[in-house]
């Protein structure tokens, strides 16, 4: 007899990211910004001091200490991933049972919907208002009306670059039994975080990531600050090694550069402003772009998809959803290169 594969899965295609080499890659929100040769340095002698014979810390101390003293917020509330995807996806597999409901927002990342079909749990999505805002009071309704377990998404948002501020995300604590899961992964770049309040709610999970400010992307490291009791289940359902012990001491190598850090924060918010301000102009030819609040700018158009296949042809490449693009902030030259081949697509329809 066949092996029969479950409905389930049985559809499904393996993710497939951009491959072809282009001169410009603005597609996947991750930093210009290399690491100097004195940081280079740090960071090559922390992986050279990894005991590769052994398994890694399970808990990720030094790395969480790291993290922790960045942030200033208290080690115990930090939790170590490999990559806030597999947080997202332990948060969905682990803390909701089949059949019960989760909320996410739309558009939003794709990923949360993905690991809630993956889990067998009912996915809502919220969708946000024509301008990409989000009316909280009537996401508070849908959440309750739904008796949702879980409302996961980003703030600030990938795709659309816009977010919530504080005081909003504070009344979506306080008027839900739900857990709010709270992706703050490009949160570096705003000052509405809410990393400092883990522990004054009971139901408030936050994420971050080291792949956007930080410039790690290709460590793959995320962390979930959290209170001490969901912090301490998180823990005890994740695999054991879960963070290898070379991103482990990459990671802590890296956090401890905070002037660094800082730095790049800056020129990347300097990057998105510059080119923010250089898509303006292009606003008469139909060019819609959004000031958010992240390190990308995100773009109407009303033929996304043909404008963003004439990019690939000139050897760049930026995310498409439909009829808008998202435009990761780049150097001064990247960024001058993808406004004058966008608006010479627009200007050619």
């Amino acid at each position: 007899m066949a092996y029969s594969v479950n409905a389930k899965i049985a559809g499904m295609k393996p993710y497939s990211p951009i491959s072809v080499k282009y001169r410009i890659r603005l597609d996947a929100n991750e930093s210009f910004i290399a690491p100097p040769p004195e940081i280079a340095k740090h960071i090559s002698e922390a992986a050279a001091s990894v005991r590769f014979n052994r398994y890694p810390d399970p808990y990720a101390g030094e790395l969480c200490h790291a993290f922790a003293g960045y942030y200033g917020i208290p080690a115990e509330n930090v939790v170590a991933g490999n990559g806030s995807d597999e947080l997202i996806s332990l948060f969905e597999s682990s803390f909701l049972m089949k059949g019960e409901t989760l909320v996410t927002l739309s558009p939003d990342f794709s990923m949360y919907r993905f690991y809630s079909g993956l889990n067998e749990t009912n996915c809502c999505e919220f969708k946000k208002n024509d301008d990409f805002t989000v009316d909280v009071g009537r996401l508070i309704d849908t959440v309750n009306e739904k008796k949702a377990r879980m409302v996961i998404f980003s703030n600030p948002c990938n795709p659309t670059s816009l977010g919530l501020k504080r005081e909003e995300i504070r009344r979506l604590l306080k008027s839900v039994d739900a857990l709010v899961v709270l992706d703050e992964a490009y949160m570096d770049f705003w000052d509405q975080s809410l990393l400092s309040e883990v522990n004054d709610y009971d139901n408030l999970v936050i994420l971050r990531t080291c792949s956007k400010a930080m410039g790690l992307a290709g460590i793959r490291l995320g962390f979930a600050v959290t209170d001490y009791r969901i912090a301490d289940l998180l823990r005890a359902v994740k695999s054991p090694y879960n963070v290898n012990a070379v991103t482990q001491r990459i990671g802590a190598a890296v956090l401890s550069e905070t002037d660094w850090l800082k730095n790049c924060r800056k020129n990347i918010i300097a990057s998105k402003n510059s080119l923010y301000n250089l898509l303006k102009p292009l606003e008469p030819e139909g060019v819609k772009a959004v000031d958010g609040v992240t390190n990308f700018v995100t773009v109407r158009l009303k033929n996304g998809v043909q404008v963003w296949n004439e990019l690939l042809k000139q050897g760049i490449a930026v995310r498409c959803f439909g009829n808008f693009l998202r435009i990761t902030a780049g150097t001064d030259e990247e960024n001058r290169a993808v406004v004058k081949a966008l608006a010479a697509a627009v200007q050619a329809d």
